[in-house]
């Protein structure tokens, strides 16, 4: 894997050629990569959906990259940005960084260096322990995809791990379906109308129905005191 664990990744760059590249080295990894080459529609996905990573060219139609990202920091979105830009002056570098970008890397550059870039923004904003993300009993290594209940540690599925690693960040909270299918295809591939039903149903295989709780027409709960209560993976 390329990065510290599969991501959930906006990418606002109006240059197709270059966005198509990008795209390729972003998804490898299986990271669901989400593309967008208009500034309006990227400052409403950014400031109302959940990305692990934003990637963020600044000449953008209808709304400068700058100002989407000012926009955000102000709302509170605290998904970390890197800046893509031609425009390489030291004063426009330190006004990026000062409206929250956590990096800026000029264009050209090659993707070896992006990929560099990705993987220290990324270390640097996981709010996620070194011991995994732990809810009751259930602890999730992202880096490694494992799930350990009970003393007991089996290596998830990818769709089961970005289910469950987004219901134990947001625990007693309700995610709708749609939610967690972006989580999973983004918003260019579509699902079979059962898969998410599926993957539900695998995990409560593995940390037991009530943990998981239906919340009949909008998505589902991690329930924290069910957590709590798991004591072994079945």
């Amino acid at each position: 894997m390329l990065f510290r664990s599969a991501m959930r990744i906006l990418l606002v760059e109006d240059d197709h050629h270059l966005a198509n590249t990008m795209l390729g080295m972003l998804r490898d990894g299986q990271n669901t990569v989400d593309w967008l080459d208009d500034g309006q529609q990227a400052l409403g996905a950014l400031t109302s959906e959940h990305f692990d990573l934003a990637i963020l060219d600044l000449t953008l139609p209808r709304v400068d990259g700058l100002d989407i990202l000012k926009a955000a920091r102000k709302q509170g979105v605290q998904t970390p940005v890197i800046i893509l830009t031609a425009r390489s002056g030291l004063d426009e570098k330190l006004t990026g960084l000062d409206a929250g970008a956590d990096d800026y890397l000029t264009k050209p550059f090659a993707m070896a260096e992006l990929k560099a870039r990705i993987r220290a923004v990324t270390r640097r904003g996981s709010s996620v322990p070194q011991n995994g993300l732990t809810v009751g009993q259930l602890v999730l290594n992202p880096d490694s995809g494992q799930l350990t209940t009970g003393g007991e540690t089996t290596t998830l599925p990818r769709s089961e791990f970005q289910i469950l690693h987004y219901l134990m960040r947001h625990p007693d909270q309700v995610a709708t379906r749609r939610r967690l299918e972006e989580q999973l295809y983004g918003w260019d591939h579509g699902a079979e109308s059962n898969a998410l039903e599926v993957h539900i149903h695998h995990l409560r295989r593995r940390v037991g129905k009530e943990t998981i709780r239906t919340i009949r027409g909008v998505g589902y709960l991690l329930d924290s005191q069910a957590a709590a209560r798991v004591t072994e993976c079945p």
